[in-house]
């Protein structure tokens, strides 16, 4: 890799301090433990995790960069692909969907005038499907952004939520 690729790669202190972090809650010789928390602030900080960046914290853990690939592949809270700036993911396992979430899903995409894995054209909002995240009995739920959980979902409080992004 260039020195300019790994320059734009290239994480903050703030963001290396933080990934420092997380390592030191592991035994020494097990940095690579820390490769979702690393995943996470790298992501914060760059948007999303193009393969090089992957690589980048792969390299800074001491590990395979195809292990840190098949973490950040594997679970849904990675985007390996551009995001709009509010990435809205809506839970539509069987709790989620028996309370409502597939009308949610048919307002959400109505609304914004995509569907899921789609972001719109002016680069807001990307809609996403998610896996179950633990709030059940709050259902039918979303998360903003992998951080802010809006539950008890409607397509009133959608709307108030997407009015709120813009």
């Amino acid at each position: 890799m260039a020195n300019s690729d790994r320059d734009s790669l290239r994480l903050s202190q703030e963001s290396l301090a933080a990934i420092d972090a997380e390592v030191a809650k592991y035994p020494a010789d097990q940095k690579q433990s820390a490769v979702m928390g690393a995943l996470r602030i790298a992501q914060a900080e760059k948007g999303w995790l193009k393969p090089e960046l992957i690589e980048y914290v792969a390299e800074y853990l001491d590990m395979p960069a195809i292990a840190a690939y098949e973490v950040a592949t594997f679970y849904n809270m990675y985007d390996t692909k551009p995001v709009g700036r509010h990435k809205i993911t809506l839970c539509t396992n069987l709790p989620c969907a028996l309370m409502g979430a597939n009308e949610i899903a048919e307002h959400l995409k109505q609304r914004l005038g995509i569907g899921f894995g789609e972001t719109t054209e002016d680069g807001r909002y990307t809609l996403k499907e998610g896996e179950c995240m633990g709030a059940c009995g709050d259902a039918p739920m979303c998360l903003h952004n992998n951080h802010k959980m809006y539950t008890h979902l409607t397509p009133e409080k959608v709307d108030e939520l997407l009015d709120k992004l813009k």
